[in-house]
């Protein structure tokens, strides 16, 4: 099976990239390397995978039409796993247009691509931001999302809507997954695990907002990828029991499911910062700010669907996640700076 992988430099698109080839797949990796974060990072990712059988690159703007066009034609994708997207809430305040470009523009071309290039399955990044203003906790799929805090999490319920649209109107089988607060080695350096460790180390002190009453639904990156590895493998089906009069927005009558992928247990930010401490045997400096635009107080992913689904089932304990982070972390600043 040939499966197109964007932004297969990044955090989620290496680790799924990697996953795929251990299980003999061919995999085409795409990402454009952009600057939004340590580019040597996401260049140092690539080099885990190129060289390895089954795998090819290519360095692509997702939001070139003609470029895409040629890719999908060329290399005839069984099944597309679309996890390129300007990523982060706070970044998306001060550079709207970017997320506009890369998540609705770009997301656009993906769906062409698969619609025109006969894609058995596409599976594609969505995220835990567009819960927005909602508190019921677990956020569940069956729960309205019309209340987006960030424009971030306002593309991310965009590409969802898309979807459906292509689903039902080109029987494309579409298959979206929110994703819950993912951690891990190879991470990405604007989220909290990798600043946190970063500054502990260096001495300096650590932002904590909306002063420490923050909850996150940490999910380790290994249970992650087997929960998109799995995804992508059962072709979404319409739900024969899907009714207009009442439509539940996790499923359809066309080929299209929903799911959050998470760890269905929040961890408060303040036990995290104490979990990070032990493992680090470093005391943080903190300093306490207010809550920041966009943000949400908490996050708690109702996993049901997913696990009755596809046999999704998390199984990292957070203090061994947080430790295989940092012994990651060692090795590759250890090899980094003596390369440097």
């Amino acid at each position: 099976m040939k499966i197109l992988v964007t932004g297969a430099a990044g955090f989620i698109g290496f680790h799924t990239a990697a996953a795929l080839l251990d299980r003999g797949g061919q995999v085409v990796g795409l990402d454009n390397l952009n600057d939004y974060y340590d580019v040597a990072l996401k260049r140092a990712r690539l080099a885990q995978l190129e060289g390895r059988n089954g795998f090819s690159f290519t360095k692509l703007d997702i939001e070139d039409r003609s470029a895409m066009e040629e890719l999908f034609a060329g290399e005839k994708f069984d099944r597309v796993i679309h996890l390129a997207a300007q990523a982060g809430v706070r970044y998306s305040i001060d550079n709207p247009h970017a997320y506009v470009s890369a998540n609705l523009a770009g997301f656009m071309t993906i769906l062409e691509g698969c619609r025109h290039g006969n894609v058995e399955h596409l599976v594609f990044a969505s995220s835990s931001s567009v819960y927005g203003a909602n508190t019921a906790m677990p956020f569940s799929v069956d729960q309205n999302v019309d209340h987006p805090l960030s424009l971030y999490a306002a593309t991310k319920k965009s590409n969802e809507l898309m979807a459906h649209s292509y689903a039902h109107l080109y029987a494309l089988p579409v298959t979206g997954l929110r994703f819950f607060t993912v951690y891990g080695p190879w991470g990405r350096p604007d989220m909290a695990l990798f600043l946190f460790t970063r500054k502990i180390l260096a001495g300096e002190p650590i932002d904590v907002f909306n002063n420490g009453q923050h909850a996150r639904d940490f999910t380790y990156i290994d249970d992650i990828v087997e929960g998109v590895v799995r995804a992508v493998d059962r072709v979404a089906t319409p739900n024969p029991h899907w009714d207009g009069a009442r439509p539940g927005p996790g499923t359809s009558a066309a080929p299209y499911r929903l799911y959050n992928i998470g760890n269905n247990n929040p961890v408060q930010l303040m036990d995290f910062i104490a979990l990070l401490e032990t493992a680090l045997g470093k005391k943080a400096q903190m300093n306490f700010l207010p809550m920041q635009p966009g943000d949400v107080p908490e996050t708690y992913a109702d996993i049901d669907d997913l696990t009755e689904d596809i046999g999704y089932l998390p199984a990292t304990r957070i203090e061994d996640g947080i430790a295989r982070f940092i012994d990651w972390y060692r090795g590759y600043y250890a090899a980094y700076t003596s390369a440097h």
